[in-house]
C-alpha cells in the first residue's frame, strides 16, 4: 500500500479562512476566535488533545479518530510551530505544543532559519529549509511506510496542493466569517480539477469537506 499524504482535521472559517490577521504569542490565530473555528474538535471523545474522559460521540468523532489513524510523520510550516519570524533569537523556545506535544511522530518544520532538532515525549521536531518534494521524501523516510499528514498552516497547504504532492484533505468548514487573514481559497470548488469532492454537514454546524485525487 502506497504513502498518502493526508490533510486531516483542517479547520477554515466560511469565507475560506485557516487563521486571522495579527497571529502573535498571546494569539495564535490572529484576529480570529480559536473556538469559533475548532471548537467542534476539542469536544470530541477522541479529539487528541483530550486529557480527561467524556467528549462527544458522532460524525465528528468519526472525523477526529482519523486525525491519528496510520499517521508516521507531519509536516508544518513555522506559522503553525510558532510566532516568530527570521532568524532564531535564541533556541529555547519549543513551539506551542507544551512538555507532551499532541503529534506523537517526527514533524518536518519548513523554514528559511533552520535549527538543530530536539525532542519533547515522543515528538522530534526537524527543521528544514527545503521544497515541498524534499520536505516529503524526508518525511516519508521517516514514517517507516505509514501516512504523512500536512499540518497546516495555510501557506503550507497551498504550497504543497501547488506542487501536486495532496492524496486527500480532510477541511472542516466553520459557520463563522473572518474577512482578513491566512485565506486557503476563495471557494473549494478551486480543487475539483484535480479532486473529488463530499460534503457532509454535521449537527455542530460544521461543515466536513472530503476531498481525494479523481
Amino acid at each position: 500500500m502506497s504513502q498518502l499524504v493526508r490533510v486531516q482535521c483542517f479547520c477554515v472559517s466560511r469565507d475560506g479562512f485557516g487563521a486571522g490577521e495579527g497571529q502573535s504569542l498571546e494569539r495564535p490565530f490572529g484576529h480570529a476566535d480559536p473556538a469559533d473555528l475548532a471548537s467542534w474538535a476539542g469536544a470530541t471523545a477522541s479529539w487528541v488533545n483530550r486529557t480527561e474522559p467524556g467528549g462527544t460521540r458522532g460524525l465528528d468523532d468519526y472525523m477526529t479518530r482519523d486525525h491519528q489513524n496510520n499517521i508516521g510523520a507531519e509536516i508544518m510550516g513555522r506559522n503553525k510551530f510558532g510566532p516568530q519570524r527570521g532568524p532564531w533569537e535564541n533556541y529555547e523556545w519549543q513551539g506551542w505544543w507544551g512538555d507532551t506535544p499532541p503529534f506523537h511522530t517526527p514533524v518536518f518544520v519548513l523554514t528559511h532559519h533552520p535549527r538543530p532538532s530536539f525532542t519533547l515525549a515522543d515528538t522530534t521536531f526537524h527543521f528544514l529549509d527545503a521544497t515541498p518534494a524534499e520536505a516529503l521524501a524526508r518525511a516519508k523516510e521517516a514514517a517507516g511506510g505509514k501516512d504523512v499528514r500536512l499540518g497546516g498552516g495555510v501557506a503550507t497547504l497551498r504550497a504543497f496542493l501547488e506542487a501536486d504532492l495532496v492524496d486527500t484533505l480532510h477541511i472542516a468548514v466553520a459557520p463563522v466569517d473572518l474577512g482578513r487573514g491566512e485565506r486557503l481559497w476563495k471557494s473549494p470548488a478551486e480543487l475539483l480539477d484535480r479532486f473529488h469532492l463530499e460534503e457532509i454537514p454535521s449537527p455542530s454546524g460544521i461543515t466536513h469537506l472530503l476531498f481525494w485525487r479523481r
